[in-house]
C-alpha cells in the first residue's frame, strides 16, 4: 500500500465528525453514565485506542525534536545565523500573542460577555502559583540533558541540541561523521511519523466521543455568550490575523498555506496538545510548505513551548467576562497591564501544566479581578482548549514560514504546489 494514495485529511475528518455524534448520542442519551458503557467502552476501549494513539506521538517528540535541531543547527554554513534565526523567531511569537491579548480584550470589551450576570465566585478553583521569570530563563539550561530528555522538558532540549550541533561543526571530519549518522536517523524517524499517521482517524473519533460523551453540550450552553465570543475571535485570529501575518512579512499566499496545513489543524483539535502534535507540523511545513529543516527545527518546536496565542486569546475575553460578571471597570492602565503581563506569562509558564489557567491567574491578579471566578470557565475549557491548541500550532507554521523566507531557506516552488488530494499530510 502506498503512503501517498490515502486520503488521510478526509478520513482524520470523518473520524472527528463520527466522534462529535457518538460521543453527544452517549451523553443525550444518559449511556455514558452507565457503568457498563462508562467503564468498558469509554474508559476501556475507547481510552485505550485514544491514550495510545497520543502516547505514541509524544513518545517521537523528543528524539525528533533532538536529532532534527542538531542536524538542522549543524547544517548551517555560519553558526551565527543561528542567532539571528533565534531573535526573528522569539520576537514573532511574542508580537502574534500581543496582537491576539489585545484582539479577546478589544472584541470583548465591544460585545461585553457577563454583563447583567449574577453568578457567585466558586470558592473550590485555587489558582498554582506560577514560577518566577528569572527561575524559568535559568531553568532554560540544563544540568543533566538524559533528565531532560526522559522530562520531555522542551527548552533545555532545544539549549543542548544547538550546543551538540555546535560542536559538531566545531569537531571538523569527526563531526561530519556524527552527523551523516544524526542525518539517517532523521529519515527514519520522519518515516515513523508516516506509519503512525495510518492511525490517526482511529485515534482521533476515540479522543472527541470521550470528550463529548463526558460533557456534552451543555456546559457550552450554560456560557454561551463567552464560549462562542472565544471561538470566534480564535477563528479570527487563525483565518484573518496569521495570513495577514503571512501576506505581509513574507509576501506568501495564505490560501495556499491553509490548504496545505489543515491535517495538522484537525490533529492539533482532536489532541488538544501542541507537542504531540510536532512530529506533525515538523513533515508538514517541511515537506509540504517548503521550509528547510535548518530552520524548522528550530521553530517548530520553540513554537510548540512558547506560543500561546490561543490561550492570550482566551485570557483576554476571560479578564473582560470575569470583570463584567464581578462589576469592575477595567482602566486602559489596567488593560495594558493585562496586555503586557499575558505576553511575558506566555514565555515565563512555558512548559508548565495547566499553562493557561495559570496565566489566567497571574492576568487577574494583576488586574484585581478575583481569581475565584476562573471556576466558572474551568469546565468549558477543556473543549476550548481544543480549538486553541489547533490556532497555536498554525502560528507556529507561519512563524516558521516567515523566517524561512526571510533566511532564503523556503522553497517557494513546493510552497505555491496545490496540494494533491491524494497527499497523505
Amino acid at each position: 500500500m502506498e503512503l501517498h494514495k490515502i486520503k488521510l485529511t478526509r478520513y482524520i475528518l470523518i473520524g472527528m465528525i463520527a466522534g462529535i455524534v457518538v460521543g453527544l448520542v452517549l451523553y443525550g442519551s444518559g449511556l455514558s453514565e452507565n457503568g457498563v458503557v462508562d467503564r468498558f467502552f469509554l474508559g476501556g476501549i475507547l481510552k485505550f485506542l485514544g491514550d495510545v494513539f497520543v502516547r505514541s506521538l509524544k513518545l517521537l517528540v523528543v528524539p525528533l525534536v533532538f536529532v532534527s535541531l542538531v542536524c538542522g543547527t549543524a547544517a548551517m554554513d555560519d553558526v551565527r545565523k543561528l542567532g539571528g534565526i533565534g531573535l526573528k523567531t522569539l520576537g514573532l511569537y511574542l508580537a502574534t500573542t500581543c496582537v491576539a491579548i489585545s484582539l479577546g480584550l478589544t472584541i470583548a470589551s465591544i460585545v461585553g460577555p457577563g454583563q447583567g450576570m449574577n453568578i457567585d465566585a466558586p470558592v473550590s478553583y485555587e489558582a498554582k502559583e506560577a514560577p518566577p521569570f528569572i527561575e524559568v530563563l535559568i531553568n532554560i539550561f540544563p544540568t543533566n540533558p538524559v533528565q531532560s530528555m526522559a522530562q520531555g522538558n522542551m527548552l533545555q532540549l532545544i539549549v543542548f541540541a544547538i550546543l551538540f550541533g555546535i560542536a559538531l561543526v566545531l569537531a571538523g571530519e569527526r563531526g561530519q561523521r556524527v552527523l551523516n549518522l544524526f542525518n539517517d536517523l532523521n529519515e527514519v524517524i520522519m518515516k515513523l511519523v508516516v506509519i503512525l499517521m495510518l492511525f490517526a482517524p482511529v485515534g482521533v473519533f476515540a479522543k472527541i466521543t470521550v470528550v463529548f460523551a463526558d460533557l456534552g453540550l451543555e456546559a457550552i450552553q450554560k456560557l454561551g455568550l463567552y464560549f462562542l465570543l472565544v471561538v470566534v475571535v480564535l477563528l479570527i485570529h487563525g483565518l484573518v490575523v496569521y495570513p495577514m501575518f503571512l501576506t505581509l512579512f513574507a509576501k506568501l499566499n495564505p490560501i495556499q498555506f491553509l490548504k496545505k496545513l489543515r491535517n495538522v489543524q484537525l490533529f492539533a483539535f482532536s489532541t488538544a496538545s501542541s507537542n504531540a502534535t510536532i512530529p506533525v507540523t515538523m513533515r508538514a511545513v517541511e515537506e509540504r510548505l517548503g521550509v528547510d529543516n535548518k530552520v524548522a527545527s528550530f521553530t517548530v518546536p520553540l513554537g510548540a513551548t512558547i506560543n500561546m496565542d490561543g490561550t492570550a486569546i482566551m485570557q483576554g475575553v476571560a479578564t473582560i467576562f470575569i470583570a463584567n460578571i464581578a462589576g469592575v471597570d477595567l482602566s486602559m492602565t489596567q488593560l495594558l497591564l493585562v496586555i503586557v503581563s499575558a505576553t511575558l506569562a506566555s514565555i515565563g509558564t512555558a512548559g508548565v501544566p495547566g499553562v493557561g489557567l495559570i496565566t489566567l491567574a497571574m492576568v487577574l491578579e494583576q488586574a484585581g479581578l478575583p481569581i475565584e471566578y476562573i471556576g466558572l470557565i474551568v469546565g468549558i475549557d477543556r473543549l476550548l482548549d481544543m480549538v486553541r491548541t489547533a490556532v497555536n500550532v498554525t502560528g507556529d507554521a507561519v512563524v516558521t514560514c516567515i523566517v524561512a523566507k526571510g533566511e532564503d531557506q523556503l522553497d517557494e516552488g513546493l510552497f505555491n504546489r496545490p496540494p494533491s488530494e491524494d497527499d497523505v499530510n
